[in-house]
């Protein structure tokens, strides 16, 4: 009887713990949020264990929660953020974007945050960045000698800390190495981004729900959801939650007329972003 006890005690601090009998935690699970558009409900899940951060902005401005500054005003303020904006960028076959309050993409929250993202995870540091044959590698969107020195060998040089020409001169055949053994992964730290290894481990692929930016570190309220698969956005953007539903609405919103500035003709308007509660 005292075993029996002592194992019933054990059982309860080991489910208290989230403990499981593999000795390993189990994860969290996750939440599912509806995001109710003019247009039909998108429920999409957020990986709240893997982009903590991102998930938390992306709930405290939908649910009014989190402090921004009022694009209008100017003032900081507390309210369903999301409620009343439009999906003002919207290109076929590859994306809808949301969640600026000026309606046209250079609006935001008034602040900004780091990536979340696992660059090892999505296979970044196995990928060459310059193919001797072919070039730079396609992810990195390089399309002139110009962006070349701008977005690789720059951001390499100051990485060796190469400051002159008589410096570079000397020091050739080690930047024809480094270029040479050169990863995505690294082309991108250069640049500025940063990784960790507890990072969003999602690849934007059709559904993904991830941060729009400017850069690197620089999220702040616009998303978007793909509508095809995007490789060539891998390790740019954290991928923080995917459409569990409604992906037939996102197709729909893809599909509306659009003006020269990919602007939808006729608004498509988020009414709301709330927690979908169980049935």
């Amino acid at each position: 009887m005292k075993n029996l006890i002592l194992a019933l005690g054990v059982l309860l601090v080991l489910l208290a713990s989230g403990i499981g009998w593999t000795g390993e935690k189990k994860q969290s699970e996750n939440p599912v949020y509806v995001i109710q558009t003019t247009l039909g409900n998108i429920e999409v899940e957020l990986f709240q264990d893997e982009t903590p951060k991102t998930v938390a902005n992306f709930i405290g401005l939908a649910e009014g929660t989190k402090e921004f500054k009022d694009s209008k005003t100017g003032k900081k303020v507390k309210r369903p953020f999301y409620d009343g904006l439009i999906f003002h960028r919207v290109i076929k076959n590859f994306m809808i974007q949301g969640g600026c309050p000026l309606g046209n993409g250079r609006g935001g929250a008034g602040y900004t945050f780091a990536d979340e993202i696992d660059a090892k995870a999505l296979g970044l540091d196995k990928i060459k960045a310059i193919d001797p044959h072919k070039g730079p590698n396609p992810y990195l969107m390089i399309r002139s000698k110009e962006e070349y020195q701008r977005n690789i060998l720059m951001p390499l040089f100051r990485k060796m800390n190469i400051n002159s020409q008589e410096e570079l001169d000397k020091r050739k055949k080690e930047v024809q190495a480094r270029l040479d053994n050169l990863t995505l992964k690294e082309a991108y730290e250069n640049m500025g981004y940063v990784y960790s290894e507890n990072g969003s481990k999602h690849p934007p692929v059709r559904g993904s729900l991830a941060m729009a930016n400017a850069g690197p570190n620089t999220n702040g309220s616009q998303f978007f959801i793909n509508l095809v698969d995007t490789d060539w956005l891998t390790g740019r953007h954290t991928v923080f939650g995917k459409v569990v539903k409604g992906m037939d609405v996102v197709d729909k919103i893809g599909s509306v007329e659009v003006d020269s500035r990919q602007k939808p003709v006729k608004d498509v308007t988020i009414i709301s972003i709330h927690r979908k509660t169980s049935s």
